[in-house]
């Protein structure tokens, strides 16, 4: 991941594309423009028959120029940043600001790559993209771009409660736990199978240890580090969840009908409720009769 300032001073964060993922696309693209190019020499020496040889070999070059420069100039501008291999590997040139390729870079990195890539057979492009931070070639350097990679990792599942620890996870306080330390034991879990086994004890206990710094009450004994680091992950999350499904149910707070045109007059102030309708009678005892109350006291006449 990388870091890129747009023109309004936001910081936005890329995926910057690897060195084996613009290879293969290369890769690609230099197959189609091969298989362009064997096909306009055989166009050409066809026309070559029955035209002039100079006016051949003019054709010919012109062929060569297009395809090498203009094919790769051409699909970046239309596709804003894409050719061919590029859209096949989900990848994509981009400014160093993170806005899209404009046509003046695309030419830039189309020269460049005609030096790189056909004169020089890849060599600088190479070199300069193993010592770049962001694994830019030289046409990238000079049309300040970088290709970023559009599809994102397929991510891990959450992981889930282990069912003996469900009780003692609903105890948990987790208001202490930061962020950081909660993506880090996430990343643990998710790559937990490809550690080795002394690898994966020793980064357990490690994050273990520090999110029981931040957490109360200890685990119980004998908890291996995956299962505690899963019932505290499992437990957070369900407890967002629930806090999100109480925001999402609770009524708005000017009542159902909130801010709407009923009851509201043409001015926007308040109508004033209707009056009530007045109780209804009892039938009180007979004239000169004292109503007796329940606790048994009978008031004067």
């Amino acid at each position: 991941m990388s870091e890129v300032v747009t023109g309004e001073a936001v910081v936005v964060e890329v995926r910057v594309a690897q060195l084996p993922s613009r290879a293969l696309a290369f890769l690609i693209d230099w197959a189609v423009q091969w298989a362009v190019i064997i096909l306009a020499v055989v166009l050409v020496a066809q026309a070559s028959l029955v035209t002039d040889e100079s006016l051949a070999t003019g054709l010919l070059i012109l062929f060569v120029v297009l395809v090498t420069v203009g094919y790769p100039v051409a699909f970046e501008t239309i596709t804003r940043g894409r050719s061919l291999g590029k859209l096949a590997l989900g990848l994509r040139v981009v400014s160093d600001d993170g806005g899209p390729e404009r046509f003046r870079q695309a030419l830039f990195r189309g020269l460049a790559g005609f030096l790189e890539f056909w004169t020089f057979f890849g060599a600088p492009a190479l070199i300069t993209s193993l010592l770049n931070q962001r694994g830019k070639r030289l046409g990238d350097v000079f049309a300040g771009t970088t290709v970023i990679g559009e599809r994102s990792p397929q991510q891990a599942p959450p992981p889930e409660m282990p069912p003996p620890l469900a009780s003692w996870a609903a105890t948990l306080e987790l208001s202490g736990l930061s962020d950081d330390l909660a993506n880090t034991a996430r990343q643990y879990l998710s790559r937990w199978h490809q550690l080795s086994p002394r690898m994966r004890e020793e980064m357990g206990l490690r994050v273990a240890g520090q999110i029981s710094a931040q957490v109360a009450p200890p685990p119980p004994p004998g908890v291996p580090p995956y299962a505690y680091l899963a019932a505290v992950l499992a437990e957070r999350r369900r407890r967002e969840e629930m806090r999100l499904a109480r925001a999402r149910s609770t009524p708005p707070p000017y009542g159902p009908q909130g801010y709407g045109v009923q009851g509201y007059g043409a001015q926007g102030h308040r109508l004033p409720a209707p009056p009530a309708p007045p109780p209804p009678r009892e039938a009180g005892p007979p004239r000169g009769e004292a109503p007796t109350t329940s606790g048994g006291f009978v008031p004067p006449v």
